[in-house]
């Protein structure tokens, strides 16, 4: 019997290899910069493009669809990203909610992207989990339609229309691309509306429409399926012939070309954004598809013209402090690209005159031309982002799906990094002369109130209402062909593959005798070298002069800036041509200094570093420029709703008497006390090896690393304590907090109270992350459920606990519809009240285990997270062995013990419950739940009368 069943097995896989053609196979030659592939093409036009990479125990797939929003038309908008939702909700063999539910407890991690070209569906997960990843795509590939409900279209509907309120409509600038987009593409072009769509669109349409739409364009000869990482090439094949083999061939598509968008004279177009403080100049030319032959030099200009501190836009607009940001972006797509110039203006000037100096800038480019230099910056940069981006799994397949749905020849990357670096000045000039020079443009303003004045009046309406100017597609005939002749039972979930080996990488430590304790492992995937140094202390040191909240930020701000041989523009520049970057950031606890470098620039690059730790100049102009940004970006935002959310929610957690109570960049009044002496003094107190600590990730051993640490290790310590703060004020009974932000469309919720749990990685901390993981920590959590995939209220809901060396709070939050506030918090509280009363169950307890244990193969893939691990393991002084531990914890944990901590750590009756929505529609709402209303001021402050300001 078992010599029949090989022969059989032998057969059919024999027969699946027949049916799957080689089209070519790509190595490396020495180090060139190549991703290693096969591709091949299944007999149902199905592209199978396979990365074997063995250096991580993680398998990556991909499958890209050729259709975005491009392949929609006209009063039939948003189809592509809906189908990003819809893709979710289950499939023929997959209930409801469950494609998350399996990639989370897999250990994995997924998601999908829509754009105007193409729509791509991905999870990373452990390599022995790749045929459940294979099973799941091809079911929602074939199997996908007849799980499709008229409930499900509308709760994903709604859940549309929240991510619009949210990232959109009520959002600081969220509506320039669509007014942008809108302008600058005729009427009916399928460019004209953002991905997203327009939401009359999904109102007039129902799920007959939807489906049509995917039988047209979902079909395997119109996919590309890219599986990379720990695997091997005839298995994948096998599988991939298993599960998508018998899903039919859906109708031909032919390339799509439209004419580029031509312009007769500059459109000027404005709109009013309440949520902001700085008016928005935008200039957007017209230019070529992705990949086009001029898409590089115009990349190029738009780099010289506004990315750094040499750059016109930097120095004509943020150095004199004209402007806040002012930049420019070359973004293209399959049809057209899209040059645009911005700037954000301080207040009180007029966006008239910027005008005129953004076309004086044009000029003077005209007049100078491109340097030598210019070139050098670029390409370096250019390098360095390409060979950056290989650094996972994920960015080779995403890389190799990306040019082959664009190109048709995966080996993408080599030709692409050739034509930046074979760029020549006058290229760069030709095609400025050709797209930007004189030619007329969108020209956009955004404006904080109907009283600021526009550039120029508004001379350009885009057209609504007629009959629709270009190709349509007929999506009549169209029938669903459910897949047949499968010889295995699709509905059972794939076997698991072996357990892979998941190590924790070998470090190597280190401490100097200036006190800077040092961790290091080497990875030698691709040739960078990130360094991150971290001085403790941070915003907590701001403790010792409250009046002065928003030092530690200015400081750090301070130290990107000029140095004792540099100014703040040569040493950037000189970073930009070896395609390094050094960026100092505070945060609440520390300040970081990260280093990143090809390996064969580290030398120059830390030579750099050095002169920016140890030698700043601490300038005048410098102070005076940055702290009015500072200053400015703290008004700013005040009109953010999320961050009113989070500075007001801080507040009332910590109290005023509590450091933490203020943001980490201050607020007007303790900025306004900031002088360059404390600046220097903050230095010069407080950033010490003493208390620093140093992580080093990359392609360079310990002992090639070890000389070129010298200037650190020279260090000159100095004794710096850390303040010891005091414990944060509890609330003696749950509140509701508003703050009124008239006519918001969506409210941000945010609930919870401070716990006097510090970080651990094996105490009550940890377990209470694995307690809180079925409730509040996953895509399939009760808070997430509920609010967005059982009410379509949210765009997303979550909760958890945030502590380091101090105890930190407990929170749950969502942003929500409008007029579902009121019930949200009632949901909210419900989750939370009801999970601390009945505790965890069987299947959650399992969820949490599966999930949580299996993660550990991504948790050391790429730099960022290896140094991450090394940072908590420096910090907290551990060995590798917490690993194991936390692993027995995940295995062990009771619900009793689970139970407990739900009882002890949600804290239902001690609750500040604050929502930052329009007063007006939600207070009585509210009231009617039975807590208490206080009003409160977009700066966390209480409303003497408590009355609603109705002159908003």
């Amino acid at each position: 019997m078992k010599k029949i069943f090989l022969v059989l097995c032998l057969f059919a896989t024999s027969t699946a290899f027949a049916q799957t053609q080689l089209i070519e196979k790509v190595t490396r030659k020495g180090d060139e910069l190549i991703i290693p592939y096969e591709k091949y093409e299944l007999a149902n036009g199905l592209t199978l493009i396979i990365h074997e990479d063995h250096s991580d125990p993680l398998v990556h797939v991909d499958v890209t669809y050729h259709v975005g929003s491009a392949r929609e038309e006209l009063n039939k908008s948003g189809f592509a990203h809906f189908f990003e939702h819809m893709m979710f909700q289950g499939s023929e063999n997959v209930a409801d909610e469950e494609h998350f539910k399996i990639v989370t407890e897999s250990g994995g991690t997924l998601n999908g992207t829509t754009n105007r070209d193409r729509t791509n569906y991905f999870e990373t997960m452990p390599s022995n989990q790749l045929e459940t990843a294979l099973w799941l795509e091809a079911d929602r590939m074939g199997f996908f339609l007849d799980a499709v409900t008229q409930k499900k279209f509308e709760v994903q509907r709604a859940t549309v229309k929240n991510e619009k309120g949210q990232n959109y409509d009520n959002s600081p600038y969220g509506r320039w691309r669509e007014v942008n987009a809108a302008a600058l593409y005729p009427f009916g072009h399928p460019y004209s509306w953002l991905t997203i769509g327009k939401l009359e669109d999904l109102d007039r349409v129902d799920v007959n429409d939807l489906k049509k739409f995917f039988m047209r364009w979902y079909g395997p000869n119109n996919a590309t399926l890219t599986v990379g990482g720990d695997v091997n090439v005839k298995e994948v094949i096998a599988m991939t012939e298993k599960y998508f083999g018998v899903i039919p061939r859906g109708p031909e598509v032919e390339e799509m070309k439209l004419d580029l968008p031509q312009l007769d004279q500059d459109r000027y177009v404005s709109y009013v954004d309440s949520n902001i403080r700085f008016p928005a100049l935008m200039f957007t030319f017209p230019t070529v598809p992705l990949y086009h032959e001029d898409e590089a030099a115009l990349d190029c200009l738009s780099e010289i013209l506004g990315t750094g501190k040499s750059s016109y836009f930097y120095k004509k607009f943020v150095l004199t402090q004209k402007a806040i940001q002012a930049t420019t972006f070359h973004p293209c797509s399959e049809l057209s690209g899209e040059f645009t110039m911005l700037v954000l203006p301080f207040p009180g000037q007029t966006l008239s005159d910027f005008e005129g100096e953004m076309r004086k800038i044009l000029k003077e480019f005209e007049e100078n031309g491109v340097s030598n230099d210019d070139m050098v910056k670029f390409k370096a940069n250019r390098e360095s982002s390409m060979i950056n981006g290989l650094e996972s799994v994920q960015g080779k397949v995403s890389q190799l799906a990306g040019y082959e749905t664009f190109t048709g020849n995966p080996n993408g990357i080599k030709h692409d990094l050739a034509r930046y670096l074979s760029l020549t000045k006058e290229d760069v000039m030709r095609v400025f002369d050709k797209y930007i020079k004189d030619k007329p443009g969108i020209i956009q303003s955004v404006v904080p109130d109907a009283e600021t004045a526009t550039a120029q009046p508004d001379n350009f309406i885009p057209q609504t209402e007629g009959e629709n100017p270009f190709p349509v597609t007929d999506y009549s005939g169209l029938t669903y062909q459910r897949p047949t002749g499968d010889q295995f039972d699709r509905s059972k979930r794939p076997p698991l593959g072996p357990n892979p080996s998941v190590k924790v990488p070998d470090f190597w430590k280190d401490k100097f005798d200036n006190g800077i304790k040092v961790i290091g492992v080497e990875s030698n995937e691709i040739p960078v070298v990130t360094l991150r140094l971290t001085i403790n202390g941070g915003h907590k040191m701001d403790a010792y002069a409250p009046t002065k909240a928003g030092l530690a930020t200015l400081t750090a701000s301070m130290m990107n800036e000029s140095t004792q041989k540099y100014t703040s523009e040569q040493i950037q520049e000189e970073l930009r041509k070896l395609g390094s970057t050094i960026n100092v950031s505070a945060g609440k606890s520390s300040t970081t200094m990260t280093i990143s470098a090809l390996k064969k620039n580290l030398s120059k690059t830390l030579i750099l570093a050095e002169e920016i730790l140890k030698h700043p100049a601490f300038t005048a102009a410098d102070f005076d420029r940055l702290k009015n940004q500072q200053l400015e970006g703290i008004k700013s935002s005040r009109k953010d709703p999320s961050s009113i959310a989070d500075h007001v929610y801080e507040r009332l957690l910590y109290g005023d008497e509590h450091i933490f109570s203020v943001p980490t960049e201050g607020i007007e009044e303790t900025v306004e006390n900031i002088t360059l002496e404390d600046v220097i003094n903050f230095y010069y107190n407080y950033y010490s090896p003493s208390v620093s600590e140093l992580v080093i990730v990359g392609d360079v051993s310990q002992k090639e690393i070890k000389p070129q640490l010298a200037f650190l290790k020279s260090w000159t310590a100095k004794k710096v304590t850390l303040p010891t703060l005091p414990k944060a004020t509890p609330a003696q009974d749950t509140k509701i907090y508003l703050v009124d932000k008239a006519d918001a469309p969506q409210s941000e919720i945010r609930i919870g109270y401070v716990t006097d749990m510090k970080y651990d990685v094996t105490g009550d901390y940890y377990k209470s992350y694995l307690m809180n993981f079925p409730l509040g920590g996953a895509f399939n959590s009760r808070i997430n459920l509920n609010l967005r995939e059982d009410k379509g209220w949210t765009y997303g809901a979550w909760a958890f606990f945030d502590s380091d060396d101090e105890a930190g709070p407990y929170t749950a939050q969502a942003g929500v519809k409008g007029d579902a506030t009121d019930s949200s918090v009632v949901e909210i509280m419900k989750e939370i009240t009801d999970y601390r009363k009945d505790g965890i169950t069987d299947d959650e307890l399992a969820f949490m285990r599966k999930s949580i244990g299996q993660r550990d193969a991504r948790n050391y893939e790429t730099p960022g997270q290896k140094a991450r691990f090394l940072q908590r393991i420096n910090h907290y002084n551990l060995d590798k062995s917490f690993v194991d531990e936390q692993n027995k914890i995940i295995g062990s944990i009771t619900k009793k013990e689970i139970n407990s901590l739900a009882e002890k750590n949600l804290a239902v009756d001690k609750l500040y419950i604050l929502v930052v929505g329009d007063g007006a529609s939600n207070r009585a709402k509210l009231e009617a739940l039975g807590y208490e209303v206080i009003m409160l001021d977009e700066k966390g402050t209480v409303i003497e009368d408590n009355k609603i300001d109705t002159k908003k």
